[in-house]
């Protein structure tokens, strides 16, 4: 397949090799190219010498939902968030579960097409804290993220990335320059699990996450999918929380979502709820202070407790906020420990809802 135009990616995410092919230098698959071939991830590919985008301004949808969805649960809670993403992936997930867009191979399913400015104007006009760059990862389509980033970040728009976070040194840098928070997946504590059920490396992961947590201000929340039999195990468990406390402190909060069978992992069954309530025990026990369960209907596992006192300060049943006991400081209002994250003095009110949203 031919490549007809694209958005330029910046030099220095690709370099000419000697027999004349081009390497995308942006995620640590280095892809290395001929004229008019595409990469991995599909989105990108090599067009006149040069690696281009070809998605830039073509999303797969636009919704407004909570926050809490992203997962994010210390960054405005209460708030909605409009969120959309492109098409393709650099990843390989056997598990994934929004494969129909992220494995897309045909341009024509991305129907909205819109500015990095319309996205940011549509997120003012529609009183959204944020926008988040989701469904399929923003690092392949890092330049349209950046942009809208920026238009966000001048009217005051904060911005979100929910992603795998493979990504290279020279690259890592000015993408989560321009974000303002991160729910990074960590998929699993195994090379072996990345390489056979994502076809990527766990190595660069936790490179990224030590960036974000030691070098960024970025706000940061980490996601692990839990596949019974897969990465389920109590030793997994203990060596992937033990290392979150270890390498990036035990205030990072740590969320355990619930698999449900999909794609080509149809015969894996679904999470038990008593697996995501183990490892959250698990972790707590490890040092971490908010471990929180996903894809499941547990009040206790969603709500945020205090680290100082333990007392409930953000009750949640579902996506729905029903306690809010932080002073306007983000403190306990109990002990006046200061609650890490990202508040307002009071919480939003979006709730549950998930609104499709059309961007002209």
């Amino acid at each position: 397949m031919t490549i007809e135009g694209g958005h330029p990616t910046p030099p220095e995410w690709s370099r000419t090799m000697p027999d004349g092919r081009v390497r995308c230098e942006l995620c640590p698959r280095f892809c290395t190219m001929k004229e008019g071939q595409r990469g991995f991830c599909f989105v990108r590919g090599v067009h006149e010498g040069k690696v281009v985008l070809t998605t830039y301004g073509r999303a797969s949808g636009f919704c407004i939902d909570p926050i809490e969805k992203k997962p994010l649960n210390h960054f405005y809670p209460g708030t909605s968030v409009l969120s959309f993403g492109t098409a393709g992936c650099n990843l390989g997930c056997r598990f994934c579960q929004n494969h129909d867009i992220s494995k897309a191979r045909e341009m024509d399913r991305l129907m909205d097409v819109a500015s990095p400015a319309a996205i940011a104007e549509a997120a003012v006009r529609s009183e959204c804290r944020s926008v988040a760059f989701t469904y399929n990862d923003p690092v392949i389509f890092a330049e349209y993220a950046i942009d809208t980033a920026a238009e966000c970040r001048a009217r005051g728009v904060a911005t979100v990335a929910v992603t795998a976070g493979y990504i290279t040194d020279v690259a890592r840098a000015p993408f989560f320059a321009a974000m303002d928070a991160a729910n990074v997946d960590l998929k699993a504590f195994t090379e072996d699990f990345y390489r056979k059920l994502t076809f990527s490396e766990l190595g660069p992961v936790l490179d990224t996450l030590r960036y974000l947590r030691h070098e960024t201000r970025v706000w940061l929340e980490i996601t692990t999918l839990v596949i019974p039999g897969h990465n389920d195990s109590e030793k997994e468990i203990d060596e992937l929380a033990g290392w979150i406390a270890t390498e990036l402190g035990t205030d990072v909060p740590l969320h355990f979502s619930a698999f449900h069978p999909d794609f080509m992992m149809r015969d894996v069954p679904p999470t038990p709820p008593e697996t995501l309530a183990r490892a959250r025990r698990q972790a707590l026990a490890a040092g971490l202070s908010h471990v929180y369960t996903g894809n499941v209907h547990d009040r206790a596992g969603q709500s945020t407790y205090c680290a100082g006192c333990k007392a409930l300060l953000i009750g949640r049943d579902w996506y729905q906020l029903d306690a809010w006991r932080l002073d306007a400081s983000g403190a306990c209002a109990e002990c006046g420990h200061r609650l890490a994250g990202r508040f307002e003095a009071q919480p939003g009110t979006w709730g549950p809802r998930r609104q499709r949203l059309v961007i002209a």
